[in-house]
């Protein structure tokens, strides 16, 4: 029996958009200040550290995807592994139930910040349309979705670059290294800060849409990461640079 296949219309850039617009969002902005609170103005080294750990993790699907390139990811790597189907719904299901909670997060983020600006009071019911209208958008075509992809990412990247801008003229007013809580409070809220980082592993879910999967994949993960820590640790030291922790 032939099974339906997926149409490779995906490059390097898209999936690189993918990943940094999966991977950015309101995680950066809800997450900073509580960090800070903690890290002070060694909040930087919270981002650099949480990243470090996200790599690890990025370098294994980026070694797994180039093996296995299929968008079932997850599912297949632990089935390769363990020989245990079970073991492997287990797994896929799991990871399923962490995009939901990440998915519900950030909408209910953003109908926060969208009820706010424009006096609403129904979070609830904006982020359910958030939900539903980037459905739809990823069911009806894989071409839709990316160009979708690429214009929030620009708009994500384009926002933390106004902050980073603001904060030119009060880079170096402030002692980078200072940590309140000590080493362990920078520890601490590298833990919060990962939250930031969730998202990047979505990527190999696109490997049956993105033309040569096994070189592409591995590739998107690595510059996803790098691109995002670098705004991440930018955007941290802008912010105690214009503001005392």
């Amino acid at each position: 029996m032939n099974l339906p296949s997926l149409k490779r219309d995906l490059g390097l850039f898209h999936a690189v958009a993918a990943g940094v617009g999966i991977i950015l969002g309101a995680g950066i902005y809800v997450l900073l200040g509580a960090a800070t609170g903690i890290a002070g103005n060694s909040v930087w080294m919270s981002f650099f550290f949480a990243a470090f750990v996200s790599l690890l993790t990025g370098l294994s699907y980026a070694e797994l995807s180039s093996v296995y390139p299929t968008d079932a990811a997850e599912y297949d790597y632990t089935k390769k592994a363990f020989k245990n189907r079970g073991l492997a719904f287990f797994v896929a299901y799991q990871v399923i139930l962490s995009a939901m909670i990440s998915a519900a997060t950030v909408a209910i983020g953003f109908a926060g910040y969208f009820s706010a600006l424009f006096d609403l009071n129904h979070t609830i019911i904006v982020a359910i349309i958030v939900i539903v209208v980037f459905s739809i958008i990823n069911f009806r075509s894989i071409k839709g979705s990316a160009l979708t992809n690429v214009i929030c990412a620009a708009l994500e990247i384009l926002g933390l670059f106004v902050i980073i801008f603001l904060a030119i003229p009060h880079v170096g007013s402030v002692s980078y290294t200072e940590m309140p809580q000590g080493f362990g409070g920078v520890l601490k809220a590298s833990s919060l800060v990962f939250f930031a980082f969730l998202g990047f592993e979505s990527i190999v879910k696109l490997s049956e849409e993105v033309k040569d999967p096994t070189k592409n994949i591995p590739r998107a993960l690595l510059l996803s990461l790098l691109i995002t820590t670098i705004l991440y640790i930018l955007v941290a030291i802008a912010a105690v640079s214009i503001l005392d922790w």
